[in-house]
């Protein structure tokens, strides 16, 4: 692959990828500032058959809960156990808890705000279509890293620049690391 295309496809992937590595520095960084985004929660139901529901946790039990407490029109890639309560994924947006006590579930239907939505995203528990969207990303940003590494290195004009960078980054994540 010459130098010239290497720079371009570099170039189209960066671009093509900026929005998402915004939407990840942003979100990440708020997250550790302390900024975690609010979530509203509001009980819509008390149904029966919590056991049932523990001892089948899947997309069909909880779909046929979800329709015992009157919500009939919701759609979800699929459910997580934390505990003793069971939430719809994806949580970027919208979406329900089922909290089970004994035979007892409490129906709860949750709205993230907008930055919460964001770590959610971050987070990896989007939609499954952008979950395989982060599996390219991933490997898109690996490219463009490991390419702009190897631009610098092949330049001599920017090989030293490229090596003290490149080395200074290595060595501090190294010792973040080992510390």
């Amino acid at each position: 692959m010459g130098r010239p295309l290497l720079i371009n496809i570099h170039l189209y992937l960066s671009s093509f990828f900026a929005a998402v590595v915004v939407l990840v520095a942003f979100s990440g960084g708020m997250y550790l500032l302390g900024v975690k985004g609010s979530l509203e929660t509001t009980e819509v139901g008390q149904i029966k058959g919590g056991v049932a529901l523990m001892a089948d946790p899947s997309k069909e039990a909880v779909l046929t809960a979800l329709g015992s407490a009157g919500i009939d029109d919701f759609n979800f890639d699929y459910v997580i156990t934390r505990g003793d309560t069971l939430y719809t994924r994806p949580t970027s947006r919208p979406y329900y808890g089922l909290k089970v006590d004994g035979d007892s579930v409490t129906v709860s239907l949750n709205e993230p705000s907008f930055q919460k939505r964001m770590q959610e995203l971050h987070f990896g528990h989007g939609p499954s279509m952008y979950r395989e969207f982060q599996k390219v990303f991933a490997a898109g940003m690996l490219f463009i890293i490991l390419s702009g590494v190897w631009l610098g290195l092949s330049s001599s004009r920017l090989r030293v620049r490229t090596l003290i960078s490149a080395g200074s980054g290595l060595i501090l994540f190294l010792a973040l690391v080992m510390s």
